[in-house]
């Protein structure tokens, strides 16, 4: 996507989808009893709006448990994933998978993911998979800077890197995993610095511009379309709740540290830089965020409007019907 007056506009309708879907959905759930897990990216919409602005619905990305702003930006229905954080029939995964569990294959979306970096190996199977069959596809990565440390990704990063797979490994750096503080758990300052283990681009970015993100993105994602490929793409970002949005305190953080960041917000950003140009107006930028305030709203109402799952529908898509209906028949087979 190229950054005409359509492309700055996508972009802003992008990150202000996420910032609404989050502001109304989030205290949705907590009303109707849904608000164990959910956490919300409030104040990281850059990063998903500056990578996906690269991808077709047939490109891959991998999520984490903060996944609703990947969703949104890789082109996930909001109507249906409100339904998914009801619970409700209508969601993209039938209302069994609830908010850390939304995925949506027709969009290139293998599913956010509750399990820290578990969607790390997925993204680099679905490039080894656009490699093999020459599909030309590039997947991302998203994860946190609490999943940095895992075995997983290092795993993954050398895989990658051994194969030239086409994808991307994002970390979306705000600070903090859970509660602990990302300096106090990281060997290097910059982890983008981690890149060079693996012979592979290190990118480090501000993740609260959107600008900032398309441009590392796009160098990104366009070399893993060359062939010549994966990249380390670290965002520096922040997220404005806590870990989850109703059960935590914010006591391991500054009043001081949280205005700073407030005052970088991704969205008043974009307009600081793009409004004194002239060639889009606050009152285009404010029409999109009132059309995004009335598509909350008819998430909303399309959610509660939405039936519940069948009872009868617990055990269906725990397996594969392919293989049970084969052994039902006698076939031999291992699994």
């Amino acid at each position: 996507m190229e950054l005409n007056k359509e492309g700055l506009l996508h972009l802003y309708k992008v990150m202000s989808t996420i910032r609404h879907f989050e502001e109304r959905g989030i205290p949705e759930t907590g009303q109707r009893g849904m608000s164990a897990s959910v956490h919300s990216s409030v104040g990281q919409e850059a990063v998903p709006a500056g990578v996906c602005a690269h991808l077709s619905s047939e490109d891959y990305i991998g999520s984490t448990h903060r996944g609703h702003g990947h969703c949104i930006a890789k082109g996930v229905d909001p109507k249906a994933m409100m339904a998914e954080l009801f619970g409700r029939a209508s969601g993209p995964n039938k209302g069994k998978g609830g908010s850390m569990h939304i995925a949506d294959m027709t969009k290139g979306m293998l599913g956010t993911n509750g399990v820290v970096a578990a969607s790390i190996p997925l993204a680099v199977g679905a490039a080894l998979t656009s490699k093999i069959k020459k599909l030309n596809r590039v997947a991302v990565a998203f994860f946190g800077d609490g999943a940095a440390n895992q075995g997983v990704l290092h795993e993954s990063m050398n895989l990658a890197a051994v194969w030239q797979l086409p994808v991307i490994f994002c970390c979306e750096n705000n600070g903090y995993a859970e509660s602990t503080p990302f300096e106090y758990a990281s060997s290097v300052e910059a982890l983008s610095d981690r890149a060079a283990s693996y012979d592979m681009p290190g990118f480090n970015v501000d993740g609260m511009d959107v600008f900032a993100v398309y441009e590392a993105a796009g160098l990104a994602i366009e070399r893993a379309r060359a062939g010549d490929g994966p990249s380390l793409l670290e965002c520096k970002t922040y997220r404005y709740y806590g870990h989850t949005v109703f059960d935590d305190p914010l006591t391991y953080r500054t009043k001081e540290e949280e205005d700073y960041y407030k005052s970088r917000d991704p969205l008043k950003l974009f307009r600081e830089k793009v409004l004194p140009e002239g060639e889009i107006s606050q009152s285009e930028l404010d029409s999109i965020d009132t059309d995004c305030l009335n598509l909350m709203e008819e998430a909303v109402e399309f959610a509660d409007s939405s039936p519940m799952p069948e009872v009868s529908d617990l055990y269906v898509d725990v397996y594969s019907d392919y293989p049970i209906s084969m052994m039902k028949r006698g076939t031999n087979m291992s699994i």
